[in-house]
Protein backbone atom coordinates (compact mmCIF):
# COMPACT_ATOMS: atom_id res chain seq x y z
CA UNK A 1 0.00 0.00 0.00
CA UNK A 2 1.49 3.58 -0.66
CA UNK A 3 2.71 6.08 2.03
CA UNK A 4 0.95 8.30 3.98
CA UNK A 5 2.69 10.80 5.88
CA UNK A 6 0.84 11.77 9.04
CA UNK A 7 1.84 14.41 11.50
CA UNK A 8 0.86 14.27 15.04
CA UNK A 9 -1.07 16.98 16.90
CA UNK A 10 -0.98 17.71 20.99
CA UNK A 11 -3.29 19.84 22.81
CA UNK A 12 -3.67 21.81 26.36
CA UNK A 13 -0.16 23.05 27.79
CA UNK A 14 2.52 21.28 30.58
CA UNK A 15 5.43 23.01 32.26
CA UNK A 16 8.19 20.64 32.87
CA UNK A 17 11.49 20.69 34.07
CA UNK A 18 14.41 18.54 32.37
CA UNK A 19 18.14 18.46 33.76
CA UNK A 20 20.62 16.86 31.36
CA UNK A 21 23.81 15.58 33.35
CA UNK A 22 26.94 13.12 31.80
CA UNK A 23 29.74 12.17 33.87
CA UNK A 24 32.45 10.29 32.02
CA UNK A 25 35.90 11.30 34.00
CA UNK A 26 37.31 14.65 32.75
CA UNK A 27 35.04 17.54 31.80
CA UNK A 28 31.14 16.34 32.14
CA UNK A 29 28.05 17.55 30.63
CA UNK A 30 24.89 19.64 32.29
CA UNK A 31 21.97 21.88 31.34
CA UNK A 32 19.34 22.62 33.20
CA UNK A 33 15.65 23.64 31.05
CA UNK A 34 12.64 24.62 32.63
CA UNK A 35 9.63 25.44 29.93
CA UNK A 36 6.14 25.43 29.19
CA UNK A 37 4.87 23.24 26.22
CA UNK A 38 1.79 23.53 24.64
CA UNK A 39 0.01 23.45 21.34
CA UNK A 40 0.52 26.28 19.57
CA UNK A 41 -1.73 29.21 17.62
CA UNK A 42 -4.36 27.78 15.16
CA UNK A 43 -3.44 28.43 11.92
CA UNK A 44 0.64 28.14 12.52
CA UNK A 45 3.13 26.02 12.24
CA UNK A 46 6.69 24.19 13.09
CA UNK A 47 7.69 25.73 16.53
CA UNK A 48 7.25 28.82 18.45
CA UNK A 49 9.92 29.87 20.78
CA UNK A 50 9.68 32.26 23.41
CA UNK A 51 12.40 33.34 25.74
CA UNK A 52 10.64 34.45 29.15
CA UNK A 53 13.60 33.37 31.30
CA UNK A 54 14.07 36.28 33.81
CA UNK A 55 17.97 36.79 34.48
CA UNK A 56 20.59 35.24 33.04
CA UNK A 57 20.57 32.18 35.23
CA UNK A 58 21.51 30.23 31.23
CA UNK A 59 24.12 31.94 29.69
CA UNK A 60 22.42 33.81 26.41
CA UNK A 61 24.96 32.16 24.04
CA UNK A 62 23.12 28.72 25.04
CA UNK A 63 19.49 29.80 24.21
CA UNK A 64 19.79 29.19 20.62
CA UNK A 65 20.79 25.63 21.06
CA UNK A 66 17.80 25.47 23.11
CA UNK A 67 15.66 26.56 20.38
CA UNK A 68 17.51 24.17 18.13
CA UNK A 69 17.06 21.42 19.87
CA UNK A 70 12.80 21.81 19.96
CA UNK A 71 13.19 22.45 16.39
CA UNK A 72 15.05 19.07 15.97
CA UNK A 73 12.45 17.78 18.61
CA UNK A 74 9.33 18.73 16.60
CA UNK A 75 10.51 15.92 13.97
CA UNK A 76 9.42 12.69 16.28
CA UNK A 77 5.79 12.66 17.93
CA UNK A 78 4.68 11.18 21.38
CA UNK A 79 2.10 8.48 19.50
CA UNK A 80 3.94 6.83 16.56
CA UNK A 81 7.18 9.05 15.94
CA UNK A 82 5.53 11.48 13.10
CA UNK A 83 6.59 15.09 13.06
CA UNK A 84 4.60 16.89 15.31
CA UNK A 85 2.46 20.02 13.47
CA UNK A 86 3.19 22.54 15.67
CA UNK A 87 3.96 24.06 19.38
CA UNK A 88 4.84 26.69 21.16
CA UNK A 89 7.90 26.55 23.85
CA UNK A 90 8.33 29.15 26.40
CA UNK A 91 11.12 28.89 28.03
CA UNK A 92 10.89 29.80 31.99
CA UNK A 93 14.43 29.25 33.78
CA UNK A 94 16.91 26.75 34.19
CA UNK A 95 20.86 26.99 35.20
CA UNK A 96 23.98 26.02 34.06
CA UNK A 97 27.22 24.91 35.19
CA UNK A 98 30.41 27.58 34.44
CA UNK A 99 32.10 24.04 33.44
CA UNK A 100 30.40 21.30 31.92
CA UNK A 101 27.72 23.38 30.06
CA UNK A 102 27.42 23.74 26.48
CA UNK A 103 25.52 24.64 23.88
CA UNK A 104 25.28 20.06 22.33
CA UNK A 105 23.95 19.99 26.49
CA UNK A 106 21.48 22.43 25.96
CA UNK A 107 20.37 21.24 22.58
CA UNK A 108 20.33 17.05 24.16
CA UNK A 109 18.30 18.76 26.90
CA UNK A 110 15.31 20.38 24.79
CA UNK A 111 15.05 17.21 22.51
CA UNK A 112 14.60 15.14 25.73
CA UNK A 113 12.29 17.64 27.24
CA UNK A 114 9.92 17.93 24.25
CA UNK A 115 9.83 14.00 23.80
CA UNK A 116 8.90 13.21 27.96
CA UNK A 117 6.49 16.44 28.27
CA UNK A 118 4.43 15.85 24.89
CA UNK A 119 4.02 12.03 26.46
CA UNK A 120 2.32 13.50 29.25
CA UNK A 121 0.11 15.47 26.91
CA UNK A 122 -3.00 14.94 24.74
CA UNK A 123 -1.92 13.79 21.43
CA UNK A 124 -3.48 13.17 17.97
CA UNK A 125 -2.65 11.37 14.76
CA UNK A 126 -3.51 13.79 11.87
CA UNK A 127 -3.86 12.20 8.09
CA UNK A 128 -3.72 14.00 4.99
CA UNK A 129 -7.34 15.05 3.45
CA UNK A 130 -7.29 15.75 -0.15
CA UNK A 131 -9.33 18.41 -2.06
CA UNK A 132 -11.50 15.87 -4.73
CA UNK A 133 -13.44 16.90 -7.36
CA UNK A 134 -15.50 14.62 -9.72
CA UNK A 135 -17.50 15.22 -12.53
CA UNK A 136 -19.86 12.65 -13.44
CA UNK A 137 -23.13 12.20 -15.66
CA UNK A 138 -26.59 12.72 -13.52
CA UNK A 139 -27.86 8.77 -13.55
CA UNK A 140 -24.28 8.08 -11.58
CA UNK A 141 -24.58 10.71 -8.89
CA UNK A 142 -26.15 7.52 -6.32
CA UNK A 143 -23.47 5.33 -6.35
CA UNK A 144 -20.99 8.11 -6.65
CA UNK A 145 -22.07 9.86 -3.45
CA UNK A 146 -22.66 6.13 -1.22
CA UNK A 147 -18.94 5.18 -2.55
CA UNK A 148 -17.30 8.45 -1.37
CA UNK A 149 -19.24 8.16 2.04
CA UNK A 150 -17.53 4.67 2.20
CA UNK A 151 -14.27 6.57 2.26
CA UNK A 152 -15.03 8.97 5.19
CA UNK A 153 -15.54 11.68 2.82
CA UNK A 154 -17.08 14.63 3.78
CA UNK A 155 -19.59 16.68 1.02
CA UNK A 156 -18.64 19.72 -0.04
CA UNK A 157 -21.26 21.04 -2.44
CA UNK A 158 -22.85 19.18 -5.35
CA UNK A 159 -23.27 21.83 -9.06
CA UNK A 160 -24.35 21.05 -12.56
CA UNK A 161 -21.79 22.09 -15.62
CA UNK A 162 -22.26 21.36 -19.18
CA UNK A 163 -25.05 18.36 -18.50
CA UNK A 164 -23.10 17.15 -15.47
CA UNK A 165 -23.12 16.93 -11.90
CA UNK A 166 -20.12 17.99 -10.31
CA UNK A 167 -19.31 16.88 -6.53
CA UNK A 168 -16.62 18.55 -4.37
CA UNK A 169 -15.63 16.69 -1.57
CA UNK A 170 -12.66 16.52 0.91
CA UNK A 171 -11.26 12.85 1.72
CA UNK A 172 -8.75 11.37 3.64
CA UNK A 173 -5.43 10.48 0.97
CA UNK A 174 -5.55 6.76 2.72
CA UNK A 175 -8.68 6.15 1.80
CA UNK A 176 -8.42 7.42 -1.81
CA UNK A 177 -5.60 4.62 -3.45
CA UNK A 178 -6.60 2.67 -6.38
CA UNK A 179 -10.05 5.64 -6.55
CA UNK A 180 -9.54 6.39 -10.49
CA UNK A 181 -10.13 2.75 -11.43
CA UNK A 182 -13.30 2.23 -8.84
CA UNK A 183 -14.46 5.17 -10.33
CA UNK A 184 -14.33 3.81 -13.36
CA UNK A 185 -15.81 1.07 -12.64
CA UNK A 186 -18.96 2.71 -10.86
CA UNK A 187 -19.47 5.13 -14.29
CA UNK A 188 -18.72 3.22 -17.04
CA UNK A 189 -15.99 5.14 -17.79
CA UNK A 190 -17.85 8.37 -18.03
CA UNK A 191 -16.83 10.13 -15.05
CA UNK A 192 -13.73 12.18 -14.63
CA UNK A 193 -11.91 13.31 -11.13
CA UNK A 194 -9.06 15.33 -9.69
CA UNK A 195 -7.68 15.44 -6.22
CA UNK A 196 -4.93 18.06 -4.53
CA UNK A 197 -4.04 18.31 -1.17
CA UNK A 198 -5.91 20.18 1.16
CA UNK A 199 -4.83 20.33 4.43
CA UNK A 200 -4.21 17.63 7.41
CA UNK A 201 -6.78 16.92 10.17
CA UNK A 202 -7.16 14.68 13.20
CA UNK A 203 -8.38 11.18 12.83
CA UNK A 204 -10.81 9.71 13.89
CA UNK A 205 -10.07 8.42 17.64
CA UNK A 206 -11.17 4.51 17.04
CA UNK A 207 -9.89 4.43 13.68
CA UNK A 208 -6.43 6.10 14.89
CA UNK A 209 -6.26 3.11 18.14
CA UNK A 210 -7.48 0.65 15.59
CA UNK A 211 -4.39 1.55 13.68
CA UNK A 212 -2.41 1.69 16.22
CA UNK A 213 -2.82 -1.54 17.72
CA UNK A 214 -2.47 -3.22 14.33
CA UNK A 215 0.89 -1.49 13.23
CA UNK A 216 -0.70 -0.34 10.32
CA UNK A 217 1.47 3.12 10.36
CA UNK A 218 4.10 2.63 7.44
CA UNK A 219 7.16 5.21 7.65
Amino acid sequence: KPHVNYKEAIYGSIKHREVFEKQTGGKGKFADIEVEISEGKEGTFGLEFINDMKGDAIPKEFIPSIQKGFEMGLSNGPIAGYPLEKAKVRLLGGSAHPVDSDNLSFEIAARQALRTATRNMESRLLEPMMKLEIVTPEEYMGDVVADLNKRRAEIRGMDEANGARVVRANVPLSEQFGYVTVLRTLTSGRATSSMEFSHYEAMPVELEKKILEKGLLSF
